[in-house]
């Protein structure tokens, strides 16, 4: 078996290929530039260049590949020009289960981009699982890393919302049996989050005590928020989808524990506090994250 993981170089797909690796899986790695993936698996897997945009990639990309793991780049909006397209392709070319990263809710909120790939997996049954986490831990060493290194603060418009955060690791855990095992999990979606609920306020305190300096939680308003990742140059559909995500916290859309990823790994699901413990060198002022 060969599995092809898309977003490969980063956070969740590169778990995802650790994952499969542990496990003796052949992966093909996949991202638009094949040079950024030798240099963070070196042999350790195929690189192959991959442009969801660029429909004259997706045969080469797949050939030979039996599982795909799916994840939308942030950037792309339009799933039906993109995405979906490309999961066609696979399948035409003998992929036989697709285990797509979704966000939790994605299933009925027709806002974000996930749901038009959920309905199109969902338009056949038995070669597909959708993978609905939470909120991430490791948007606090990615998302979030940049106002907490510099400005000593989380800055998000989340209220007094809390996240029932979820660790990248686990979810990769999952999504390796899926890909590698996908009978018991076919045609099947699982909200996915860790064992508690988190308030920022509570966040900001964990960081503050692993980090030893006082990080704040400042709660945006939604104005303020998309100005903000304006500033810092995302593009406007994307400051719209992660917008509506973090809104959603106000209303308690995050906050709800579901047990299926203990029940699934074996074991409790690693809680936001562990997380920081094992990346506490990722919020020092001079710290440089690897590319």
């Amino acid at each position: 078996m060969t599995v092809l993981v898309t977003g490969a170089t980063g956070n969740v797909g590169r778990q995802v290929v650790r994952a499969l690796r542990a496990k003796g899986a052949a992966v093909r790695a996949a991202d638009h530039r094949t040079a950024r993936v030798a240099s963070i698996f070196g042999d350790d897997v195929t690189a192959v260049r991959l442009d969801f945009q660029d429909p004259s990639t997706f045969t080469s990309a797949t050939e030979g590949c039996t599982a795909l793991f799916l994840l939308r780049p942030p950037p792309i909006a339009d799933m039906k020009a993109t995405l979906n397209p490309f999961v066609d392709a696979a399948r035409a070319n003998g992929v036989r289960q697709v285990v797509f990263l979704s966000v939790a809710g994605a299933g009925r909120n027709k806002l974000v981009p996930h749901h038009a790939v959920e309905v199109h997996l969902g338009a056949r049954s038995g070669d597909w699982t959708v993978l609905r986490p939470g909120f991430f831990a490791q948007n606090l060493g990615d998302a979030y890393r940049r106002d907490i290194v510099e400005d000593n603060r989380l800055y998000v418009p989340a209220g007094r919302g809390r996240a029932a955060f979820v660790d990248v690791r686990d979810v990769a855990e999952i999504a390796a049996g899926a890909l590698l095992e996908p009978a018991p999990h076919a045609g099947k979606a699982y909200t996915l989050t860790g064992p508690a609920a988190v308030s920022f306020e509570e966040a900001a305190a964990i960081l503050t005590e692993a980090v030893a300096r006082t990080i704040r939680y400042e709660p945006a308003t939604v104005a303020g928020y998309a100005l903000h990742l304006r500033r810092r140059g995302m593009p406007a559909a994307q400051i719209a989808v992660q917008t509506i995500l973090h809104v959603g916290l106000r209303f308690g859309q995050a906050e709800a524990i579901d047990t299926t990823l203990s029940t699934l790994l074996g074991r409790p699901g690693r809680t936001l506090r562990e997380y920081v413990a094992d990346h506490v060198a990722t919020w020092m002022p001079t710290t440089t994250i690897a590319a």
